[in-house]
């Protein structure tokens, strides 16, 4: 059973289809379902996705797969087509920095529990369990580890809730870094570091979040975003 948005939303990803063959952006999917923030987009897309309705195709621009419409919008003849995005139809290409995981000596690294990407959570102070990393992920020297994200204020960053990010540990962040924050030495949070005078901005990457500033000496850096792991 679907929601009358999540219908709502499968339907105007059918008829942009049907129409021209290019499918809404985000921005045009807000705007056509009437609600404030792309992140409502992003539950909504998960939603159909997680019943089964469209498949998210990996290393594609926008790239849906509509897999089946509830009985009340099923067509005669339908079958299941791709929306390519802005892309001509093409084998699926790799991002450009992508490696083989198979191909290259791979490392386990801990997951110290989960990080906020969102409002800030407890600090993390334990391992939950270890992940396999492509060793060229590790950058530079000095000791790395993992977290899983929890939230969704950096999907504009390209990091989704369930993903898992690879920290290198550092205590020092340049401006526009992604960056583990622990704000007053409880809070934990993935965000955006930007340095102003005595203040640090962390910057969220979703216009549904605000910026939140803190005197510089309530947030300690504790590592830089190297790497993300996503499984589809």
């Amino acid at each position: 059973m679907l929601t009358r948005k999540q219908l709502e939303l499968l339907d105007f990803i059918r008829t942009r289809m049907d129409a021209d063959g290019v499918p809404p952006s985000f921005d045009e999917m807000k705007e056509a379902l009437d609600l404030k923030s792309k992140s409502g987009i992003h539950r909504l897309i998960t939603a159909l996705e997680e019943r089964g309705f469209i498949r998210r195709l990996p290393h594609r621009a926008r790239a849906l797969e509509i897999l089946k419409l509830p009985e009340a919008m099923e067509r005669p003849g339908f079958s299941p087509k791709v929306i390519q995005g802005d892309r001509p139809a093409a084998p699926p290409v790799p991002p450009k920095n992508a490696i083989p995981v198979e191909a290259i000596h791979a490392m386990e690294l801990p997951v110290m529990g989960r990080i906020a990407a969102g409002v800030p959570i407890e600090a993390i102070q334990h391992i939950s369990h270890h992940v396999a990393v492509p060793g060229s992920m590790l950058s530079g020297r000095g000791q790395h580890y993992a977290l899983e994200v929890k939230g969704d204020s950096m999907i504009e960053a390209g990091i989704n809730d369930g993903d898992i990010v690879v920290i290198r540990e550092q205590s020092t962040a340049e401006n526009g870094d992604i960056v583990v924050a622990l704000v007053e030495e409880q809070e934990a949070t993935l965000k955006r570091f930007r340095r102003k005078g005595n203040m640090i901005a962390l910057e969220a990457a979703n216009p549904a979040y605000e910026t939140r500033m803190f005197p510089d000496h309530l947030v300690r850096v504790q590592g830089r975003l190297v790497g993300l792991i996503r499984n589809y």
